[in-house]
């Protein structure tokens, strides 16, 4: 059976629906960074989505081709997540979309190096005769986060986002957002196909002891 990131680390990706603490380790991310509204038609943000699953599954199909991986396991590829900010603005302003700066991320598994993600690369521009420049092996050291799951509409996350901020003001801790450690989002529901007010989000901001 394939490995399941969602079911083996559920700490990360299914928290409950109520504010905790949470200490993530160091991983490795394909990553493309953009800026602009996500819902655009077309946009760099969906187009940033297609790139990266596009390499996701050049690596989980890597079994069948004639690059053997080192240390390969059949892998379920990891939900889609966000890093987001808007530049001078300390909080995430949704009525202006258009002013997002954003780093979608896919978790690669630990087996993938930066050679074996580079042949991703290569192997993909390759097959799908398209251009996967704009793709990058990210590493993040999140660390010390107050998370949540968001049942909800993208919009509301305001009200989720205050819950956690008092939540670790109480455990003693203060928001310890920055151009290194950024608003996080994993995405558990395809927006395609579930009702906004059905999607469940993983929120999770970096803190640090008062």
């Amino acid at each position: 059976m394939a490995f399941d990131y969602k079911k083996e680390y559920k700490e990360f990706y299914v928290p409950k629906d109520k504010p905790g603490i949470v200490e993530v380790p160091r991983m490795n991310y394909i990553a493309v960074r953009g800026k602009g509204d996500p819902n655009e038609e077309n946009g760099a943000y969906k187009r940033s989505i297609e790139l990266l699953y596009g390499i996701g599954y050049t690596i989980k199909m890597s079994k069948k081709g004639s690059r053997q991986i080192e240390g390969y396991f059949d892998f379920v590829v990891p939900p889609l997540e966000g890093f987001w900010w808007q530049e001078d603005k300390d909080s995430i302003d949704y009525a202006h979309k258009e002013d997002f700066r954003w780093i979608s991320v896919i978790r690669l598994p630990d087996f993938v190096t930066r050679g074996d993600f580079n042949w991703a690369v290569e192997e993909a521009s390759r097959k799908k005769k398209s251009d996967f420049s704009a793709v990058e092996f990210l590493t993040y050291d999140e660390g010390l986060c107050v998370q949540c799951m968001h049942i909800g509409s993208f919009d509301s996350e305001p009200e989720t986002v205050a819950l956690m901020h008092e939540y670790m003001e109480k455990q003693g801790y203060v928001l310890d957002i920055s151009d290194k450690r950024l608003h996080h989002e994993i995405y558990l529901s395809d927006a395609r196909k579930v009702e906004p007010d059905k999607l469940k989000t993983v929120i999770r901001h970096p803190i640090a002891p008062k």
